[in-house]
């Protein structure tokens, strides 16, 4: 797979392209952890949104046979998650860094309109080549891709990256 390494400057450019795109004003914003920590916060920023939520989910796997099937047909787990009534009436724009499978932000807001809230989906980089979901797409993306994208944050970072260093 083609691997693409953004800079600051390219992700600032994708945020510039992102903000003119919003046709509504939001009540909230939700937080893919850990991919939509960065973008969410810039967005949220430019937007001067002060309600910023966060949602925590993960697919386990639970059968030891053929793995990528399996971990494709896992349900979602959600480790953290706000309340129904933080969500209720609210128009909610739900951020994260980008939309692969579209597994995890699906299941997002799957839970926001389950919620009676509004679910609006936000990507950096949109993959419809690697999409589980047919025609659908985020409302929002920066860029159509078929790239493994790393984004500035992931560079040099973690445990593997701390023990190269010469301190």
């Amino acid at each position: 797979m083609r691997r693409e390494i953004l800079t600051w400057q390219d992700v600032d450019k994708l945020i510039d392209h992102l903000i003119p795109q919003f046709e509504t004003e939001f009540d909230a914003m939700m937080l893919v952890t850990r991919g939509g920590i960065i973008p969410g916060g810039m967005l949220a920023e430019a937007l001067k949104l002060d309600v910023i939520l966060t949602a925590a989910v993960d697919f386990p796997s639970e059968m030891e046979m053929d793995k990528q099937k399996q971990k494709m047909m896992a349900w979602p787990k959600f480790f953290q998650f706000p309340e129904d009534e933080l969500l209720r009436g609210r128009k909610v724009l739900i951020v994260d860094d980008v939309w692969g499978s579209g597994r995890t932000i699906t299941a997002v807001r799957s839970r926001v309109t389950g919620a009676a809230g509004v679910a609006n989906t936000c990507v950096l980089h949109f993959n419809p080549y690697r999409s589980l979901f047919g025609t659908l797409r985020p409302d929002y993306y920066a860029a159509i891709t078929d790239a493994f994208i790393v984004y500035p944050w992931e560079i040099n970072r973690g445990p593997e990256a701390v023990l190269l260093h010469d301190f």
